[in-house]
């Protein structure tokens, strides 16, 4: 009989294969499970896992958390509702290569593409000198597991410098950012990821710089990928958003079969209401495996509820004569925003024909009052401004500017989410597609927006545990070996022998999110949203535990992924 470090008795142990549950013992040493079943063993530690489901640690294949895990190692909130494993990198974003010659330029970039405070990220130490060197800081030093894409936009503003926005590369500019990939690929980075996406500007609003790229440029890059082992690609085209043309079809294809690599993209919108849309999506997949290449779509287990602020102005400063409201500073934005005639522009800009889609948010009436700060306004905290404009007997635009300026810009504004039975069940049918993949939350960034760490327990709480719409094995499944496995992360994504012991204990008649909060705890004083997590009990990485009964315990097991060394080539072909 042998002393293991941990034994975890008596739980239910769904193992991530999708297999049926059953009553296990987990014996841990040394970080890696050593065994699953009817344990004798002694350990120095044992948990009473009793009436508790315990799997493997949830794998986040799309988060942001490049810059917050300089500040905040456990990647908050998202251990608390099962996290481990988190990927970064996406969209095109990344830190590094880029060194301190580029950091204002990416500091403002990822605060407008990413909701990523300016005030935090200029606390930021910029001084790293490669992707190398930026990785090699966060060893030891981090409570999850972490690995990085290298984004395209970092690669061509290095290489190119302010020429990078707005202008075609030089072949010779191309061989550079091919040398600089190859070096970052090298260092430790997981693959390439790119965007095309119209909603993506920079700090000065000019289009990113990976949206200037030619097709040629994209394509170079992503066959250099696929010299490296342990490599993945991520992309982003209008198309995701608008709907798929034949050549962003076409594109998504070329570049698997390139850099013989899968190609995932973010992210799916479900809806019951428009399924020819998702078919039309999902069928990008389909036209990929007949030219045998694959191509999977990332998509929310949940409908990404976002909040509106007049403090931010994310989203509603793309309306016709708003975003010189927000280019000014907050004392002056209350000012106009306390002035009829400004209220009457602002209105009337909202409501225009050039407002296109986001015009829908000028229904002011139907806006929920998520969150107030003034003692005034307490009461209304949890209705709509149309209810509070007839209780006041005003046009709701005034009540809602009323309330804003009393707040101090601060007030927390959701619009209304409808989503019938229909809606989840074609989820779950969409969980169960093997051309998907149950991620993309976007945790770490637009944090004053929206909490995406919530999408696994949303996903359990939700799909699982209120609704029955997948099995606690089919959910497990989804969360843990499926995107383990689409990235090639060796040795996580299940419970069993030799593999780490990333192990989430939850309880399944509590699993759940709870009410997303503002919270004013990142450097420079900005503040973000933040929802807890009720049902998990404990959340350990590589064996040692990160989360005990809904509080983070201060430890940093996590390991920095990197490709080769902690993962495996996955091919298409």
């Amino acid at each position: 009989m042998s002393t293991l470090d941990l034994l975890i008795r008596g739980g239910t142990v769904v193992d991530g294969t999708g297999g049926p549950a059953r009553r296990a013992d987990v014996g841990v040493s040394s970080g890696r499970v050593v065994a699953v079943g009817d344990i004798d063993d002694t350990a120095a530690t044992v948990i009473d896992a009793d009436g508790l489901l315990v799997a493997p640690g949830f794998v986040d294949l799309h988060t942001h958390y490049d810059a917050q895990l300089s500040w905040d190692p456990a990647a908050s909130p998202s251990p608390l509702h099962g996290v481990t494993t988190v990927i970064g990198g996406n969209c095109g974003f990344s830190l590094a290569p880029s060194g301190p010659a580029h950091s204002d330029y990416l500091a403002r970039m990822m605060a407008r593409v990413e909701g990523m405070p300016l005030s935090s990220l200029e606390k930021l130490d910029w001084t790293w000198t490669s992707f190398g060197d930026w990785l090699g800081r966060l060893d030891a030093k981090i409570g999850v597991n972490a690995g990085f894409l290298v984004g395209h936009s970092a690669v061509r503003r290095s290489v190119m410098g302010e020429a990078a926005v707005g202008s075609e590369a030089t072949d010779e500019q191309v061989a550079a950012m091919v040398a600089l990939l190859h070096r970052s690929l090298e260092e430790g980075a997981l693959g390439l990821s790119t965007s095309q996406a119209h909603t993506h500007n920079d700090g000065d609003g000019s289009p990113v710089p990976s949206r200037s790229a030619t097709r040629a440029e994209i394509e170079t890059l992503c066959a250099a990928v696929g010299e490296h082992d342990g490599t993945t690609l991520e992309i982003i085209v209008p198309g995701c958003l608008n709907g798929f043309s034949d050549d962003e079809v076409d594109l998504m294809a070329t570049l698997s079969l390139l850099a013989n690599r899968p190609v995932n993209w973010n992210v799916l919108g479900v809806s019951a209401m428009n399924r020819a849309a998702l078919e039309h999506q999902l069928a990008a997949s389909s036209t990929a495996a007949e030219r045998g290449a694959k191509v999977v779509a990332l998509t929310l287990p949940h409908t990404m509820k976002i909040r509106l602020s007049f403090s931010h102005g994310a989203i509603i400063d793309g309306l016709p004569g708003w975003r010189e409201l927000f280019a000014v500073p907050a004392a002056e934005r209350i000012r106009r925003l306390s002035d009829p005639a400004e209220r009457r522009r602002l209105d009337a800009g909202a409501k225009s024909k050039e407002a296109g889609i986001i015009g829908a948010l000028a229904n002011w009436q139907m806006l929920l009052i998520d969150e107030t700060f003034a003692p005034a306004n307490a009461a209304y905290e949890g209705r709509s401004v149309g209810d509070v404009a007839a209780e006041r007997g005003q046009d709701p635009f005034d009540a809602l500017c009323d309330i804003v300026v009393a707040d101090e810009l601060r007030t927390g504004l959701r619009p209304p989410i409808s989503e019938s039975e229909a809606d989840w069940e074609l989820k779950a049918d969409v969980w169960r597609d093997p051309r998907t993949v149950v991620g993309g939350s976007d945790a770490g960034a637009h944090l004053d927006v929206m909490c995406g760490a919530i999408y696994s327990t949303s996903l359990l709480g939700e799909g699982v545990r209120k609704r029955g719409l997948l099995s606690w094995e089919e959910a497990v499944y989804q969360l843990t070996d499926v995107p383990a496995r689409l990235y090639g992360l060796r040795g996580r994504g299940r419970l069993a022998p030799d593999y780490a012991a990333d192990v989430v204990i939850f309880d399944p008649d509590r699993i759940g999110q709870l009410p997303e909060r503002t919270r004013a705890d990142l450097p420079g004083g900005a503040s973000r949203l933040y929802a807890e997590a009720e049902g998990i009990e404990r959340v350990l990485v590589n064996g040692t535990e990160i989360v005990t009964g809904g509080t983070f315990t201060g430890a940093l097991p996590g390991s920095v992924l990197r490709s080769g060394s902690a993962t495996d080539t996955v091919t298409v072909r």
